[in-house]
């Protein structure tokens, strides 16, 4: 994709006004994907998370229902503060294994972990990197835009944890025992790395720039590694592929865009912050990221999202939509090697219909409350 990119911009079919537009919007976005995708793999080498799903489990009491409360809260936080490639990613494999290790069901477990890596992706700019890209168009602070969003976003996690309880209300009944715990190589090392995340947390709700806090914590990370465990640090940190993949991405999006896309997604996409309208767009939305990927879904519409309100809508469709396609999202593919990794196999029709059958139900819900908090009914 990155070719193609290049050759829109070597051919002059992407002008190089709006490539220097382009770069100044999204080099920043990529500077900060960059920089919490160190943090979070430098913290998850610390055994974090680790310690997080070790307190879980001691929490539940035994409770399997209390423990998948719990999973819920680790994995909301985690989509909402670090985002949802870092819930794919991380959380989803000490989950697995946490259920594993209790001799429960580990589905319910990988369902919520997906579930709500894309579902709870609505209410900060940092959650979803569709999200930064609407932050940087509407100009809007971090506070601001949770003020825009936060109705949809506490559905979009309701929604799915009401479903998935009812589905696996069996499985959630029973009780497990005592688990084993893991053991800190370098409790400093991990104290480090909480205390940073600890300070990053609320610098990146502040207000500043999210690339200038994350990146002040992946090299203060990356010094602390260098001095206690510099074997940790590699290459392959660094996520070339989706980097990219998304810079690929944007190019060959606005070359669309700049040889007609708009007025043609204009017509499909309607006007007006109505209901329907609104809902109308966020259906576009779950379409064209079902049907190719949320990032380029979210690029491709943009443009005929010609409101804040709008704006919101096209989130629904494009953050709480794919659940239903494999390659919806990029966290859903993540996710979707970790399990591999587990041997945990995962039918993907029956992922198909269970999405499908939340989408239906979450779409219009959420649609209904952006359209009655905002002001636009």
């Amino acid at each position: 994709m990155l070719v193609a990119g290049v050759l829109c911009l070597a051919f002059g079919f992407l002008r190089l006004p709006a490539f220097e537009e382009l770069t100044a919007r999204t080099v920043p976005i990529l500077a900060f994907v960059l920089a919490m995708t160190v943090v979070t793999e430098l913290v998850a080498d610390a055994g974090l998370f680790q310690v997080l799903t070790d307190k879980i489990a001691v929490f539940g009491r035994g409770r399997v229902w209390v423990l998948w409360l719990l999973v819920i809260a680790l994995a909301t936080v985690s989509t909402v503060f670090l985002s949802l490639d870092t819930t794919a990613v991380l959380v989803t494999p000490v989950v697995v294994l946490l259920a594993v290790h209790a001799r429960i069901p580990a589905l319910p477990f990988a369902l919520t972990a997906v579930w709500l890596a894309n579902t709870a992706s609505m209410l900060l700019p940092v959650s979803n990197l569709t999200n930064l890209l609407a932050q940087s168009r509407l100009g809007m602070s971090p506070v601001s835009f949770a003020g825009l969003v936060w109705a949809p976003a506490i559905a979009g996690i309701v929604v799915p944890v009401t479903m998935l309880g009812v589905a696996f209300r069996k499985q959630l009944a029973g009780r497990y025992g005592p688990q084993p715990t893991h053991n800190v190589r370098d409790r400093p090392l991990l104290l480090m790395c909480a205390a940073t995340l600890v300070v990053l947390l609320p610098a990146l709700v502040s207000g500043v720039p999210v690339q200038f806090p994350a990146m002040a914590a992946a090299l203060v990370l990356l010094g602390v590694f260098l001095r206690r465990r510099p074997g940790s640090l590699r290459w392959s940190m660094v996520p070339w592929r989706p980097l990219m993949l998304t810079i690929g991405l944007f190019m060959v999006v606005e070359t669309l865009h700049g040889i007609g896309l708009t007025p043609l997604l204009a017509g499909v996409a309607g006007t007006g912050d109505g209901f329907p309208s609104l809902l109308r767009l966020a259906g576009l939305g779950v379409a064209a990221a079902n049907g190719a990927n949320n990032l380029p879904a979210y690029l491709a519409l943009e443009p005929v999202a010609g409101s804040p309100v709008r704006l919101a809508a096209l989130l629904i469709g494009v953050n709480m939509g794919p659940l239903i396609s494999p390659w919806a999202s990029l966290a859903t593919l993540l996710w979707h090697e970790r399990l591999q990794a587990l041997n945990v196999q995962i039918r993907w029709g029956g992922f198909a219909a269970a999405g499908l059958v939340a989408v239906v139900l979450l779409l219009p819900l959420s649609v209904l409350v952006l359209w009655l908090s905002s002001g636009a009914a």
